[in-house]
């Protein structure tokens, strides 16, 4: 079973990567298709975050997934609190029976500081103490990262990235404080330096 990673966030949260391994043949024995994905391998990951929900919590109630507007998935009951993210031949996901959250994997990629300006500020630039060099690309994607989860967890769309996600500070060495201007929100973005990913995500009412 290619469990890549899981954590047990607290009592009601949990989260979990997926290294996709399978057919898609495995995935569709498992979870029913909920929307039309064309691209193979973009079906594959879909399907794989979907699986992942049920082996987090096996009572997840699949069939009752509903998409907003903004593409976010919610159950309309709220009995689950849920975020998906997939890259590369990765899925994530984390669950949630009390708290919104949400979730965010990326593989980093040097490319990734061509983009720099576009989503961090100048600010931000200076309290990450990043420079030019190349070689920065794995901390740029956890800051990237940091920024895609916080959209997840709101989920209601039109989110300014550089203007209305502001990173803080690294609060230790597994935290980001960030300030969420469109709700005017205090919040502790956690991540983790995986390796083959980043991944990032936030528990927060």
């Amino acid at each position: 079973m290619p469990v890549f990673f899981q954590q047990q966030i607290n009592e009601f949260t949990r989260l979990g990567i997926w290294k996709i391994e399978e057919t898609e043949d495995f995935f569709k024995g498992n979870v029913p298709v909920h929307r039309e994905v064309t691209h193979p391998h973009k079906r594959v990951q879909h399907l794989a975050g979907r699986f992942l929900l049920q082996f987090l919590f096996p009572d997840f109630p699949y069939a009752l997934i509903q998409v907003a507007d903004t593409r976010k998935p919610f159950l309309e009951d709220e009995r689950f609190h849920f975020s998906i993210s997939h890259c590369g031949d990765f899925a994530a996901a984390i669950v949630s029976t009390k708290n919104h959250v949400g979730i965010d994997i990326e593989i980093p990629v040097p490319t990734i500081g061509r983009i720099r300006n576009k989503f961090l500020t100048g600010e931000e630039q200076q309290i990450f103490s990043l420079e030019q060099e190349a070689h920065e690309f794995d901390k740029l994607t956890i800051l990237w990262s940091a920024k895609e989860a916080v959209y997840k967890w709101y989920g209601l769309g039109s989110v300014d990235f550089k203007k209305h996600i502001r990173l803080k500070s690294w609060n230790s060495t597994d935290e980001i404080e960030c300030y969420f201007e469109l709700n005017a929100t205090h919040l502790a973005i956690h991540y983790k330096d995986l390796k083959q990913v980043m991944l990032a995500w936030i528990v927060k009412d």
